[in-house]
């Protein structure tokens, strides 16, 4: 009865453990309560407003939205040079050679043996051989066939674990992708903003300085007093203690940017980058809620995750259920070297086997409990692994609209900086108002540039941070390290 069962088995090809079924896609209609609107506009370079494309396709190489070719030229480096993703792709081989190995099982193994030993029998025993003689050799050539049927679908669960892992691994491999393109967009986004920030600090400063030579000037005129004097000069040293923190903060965007690209921070790399080189996309990719579950390379992880973990409780499962061994040998067997394989000198046998675990100290049960509990723990992290992906595109798409209202916060301070210049200058031609003044009203324009810059930065970098929350279009790359099933 127990072997019909086994045959049975066997023949159905079942498999103990759960079957593996994909979770379902959350089932709401978007990120944010509301639906995003196109953002606000600021009369400046990187101003437009932008809007999102609900549906649209995220591009597979996104970072050429910006339009430029020092970029394109930098991303492509890094793809080549960044250990970060050569580990990755490394980690990919590592998880299908496993999968290769894996499925090995299925098949029976041969092995080859081959055997000479110089044996002498005790005095006391008889010899085994006819002539009676104590001291003889013994050559052995012998074919040893053995195959486990996987009655109970342990291994198949096995292999459909290791399976998964590849995917992990290949998914793994994705998000490391994404985020070096991701990191080396952010950086020079970054470089841009430092330098226009740098550049608009100089001229404050320059600014500065000849205000203070024209309120010493007006000191020794006596009009203005050594209050005064004091005054500028610590409004100056305020200016330029902002600057150090500048060159340090661009010098280690550098640094950054030269190991992201997979060199050492002294092999500089040639792309510098500027705001103006760089091009707000004014129309984004919005994918659907539906279909982030499939982009984002650290959900398909989580999921495979999940799927792996499924496939181990079946695993454990079969390791508590009755195995088959199936033995088969053939060889020959002389006295001599010379007479192997001659006549008479063959042997041949099949041995078959079936062992049941009947006491192993709770090990194997508590194995499968433990197996379970790891899939329920997959099974929350893939929950917050998605959860966390919605929150991501949530704060994008807030920042994305927030920071477009700041830059045009900053623009319209910016102008009216800049009017307040051009009447102070036109005051001063009149002679209605003393030239620091003038100075003054420039050095508040020089200043309201900085914050230009560092919003028009911001929009640059929301768009980056978006792109990489929807999954950085690597279904639309060629090649692909990993594809939607």
């Amino acid at each position: 009865m127990a072997v019909s069962v086994l045959l049975a088995a066997t023949a159905g090809g079942c498999a103990v453990g759960p079957d593996f079924h994909r979770p379902a896609a959350p089932a709401v209609a978007g990120y944010t309560p509301t639906p995003p609107a196109p953002t606000a506009s600021a009369p400046v370079e990187g101003g437009q407003a932008q809007r999102l494309v609900e549906g649209q396709e995220v591009a597979g190489q996104w970072w050429t939205m910006f339009g430029s070719g020092a970029l394109n030229e930098l991303v492509e480096a890094a793809l080549k040079a960044n250990p970060d993703l050569q580990s990755a792709e490394a980690a990919l081989r590592v998880a299908q050679e496993n999968l290769a190995a894996a499925r090995g099982g299925f098949f029976p193994s041969v092995d080859a043996q081959m055997t000479s030993a110089r044996q002498k029998t005790a005095e006391v025993l008889a010899s085994p051989l006819a002539a009676g003689d104590l001291m003889y050799s013994l050559h052995t050539a012998q074919l040893t066939v053995s195959y486990a049927p996987d009655v109970f679908g342990g291994l198949r669960r096995q292999v459909e674990a290791s399976a998964a892992q590849a995917e992990v691994a290949a998914f793994q491999r994705e998000a490391a992708y994404l985020t070096l393109t991701s990191n080396v967009v952010a950086a020079a986004i970054q470089e841009a903003s430092l330098r226009a920030q740098i550049q608009a600090t100089h001229e404050a400063i320059a600014v500065a300085s000849r205000l203070l030579a024209a309120v010493r000037k007006q000191q020794k005129a006596g009009q203005l007093g050594a209050a005064d004097v004091a005054a500028q000069e610590a409004a100056l040293a305020q200016i330029e203690a902002t600057l150090p923190p500048l060159d340090k903060q661009l010098a280690l965007q550098r640094d950054l940017i030269t190991v992201l690209a997979g060199r050492f921070p002294s092999e500089a790399t040639a792309q510098t980058f500027e705001l103006e080189s760089l091009h707000l996309p004014q129309a984004l990719p919005l994918s659907l809620p539906s279909r982030l579950v499939e982009q984002r390379p650290d959900i398909r992880a989580a999921e495979a995750q999940l799927h792996a973990a499924s496939a181990q409780i079946g695993v454990a499962t079969a390791a508590r259920l009755p195995s088959i061994t199936l033995t088969a040998d053939l060889g020959s067997t002389a006295l001599e070297f010379s007479k192997l394989f001659a006549s008479g000198t063959g042997f041949w046998g099949v041995t078959g086997g079936i062992a049941q675990p009947i006491f192993r100290g709770g090990t194997l049960l508590h194995q499968q409990r433990a197996a379970q509990a790891a899939y329920d723990q997959a099974a929350a992290q893939y929950r917050s692994t998605v959860l966390t992906a919605f929150q991501s595109v949530a704060d994008t798409l807030h920042a994305i609209a927030a920071d477009a209202r700041a830059l045009q916060a900053a623009s319209h301070a910016a102008d009216a900086a800049r009017k307040s210049l051009a009447i102070a200058q036109r005051q001063w031609t009149l002679g209605l108002i003393a030239y620091p003044a003038v100075l003054q009203a420039e050095q508040a324009y020089q200043q309201s540039l900085v914050s230009v810059a560092q919003a028009r930065a911001g929009r640059l970098a929301d768009s980056v941070a978006l792109l990489q929350a929807l999954g950085g279009g690597w279904w639309n790359r060629e090649p692909a390290g990993a594809r939607q099933n």
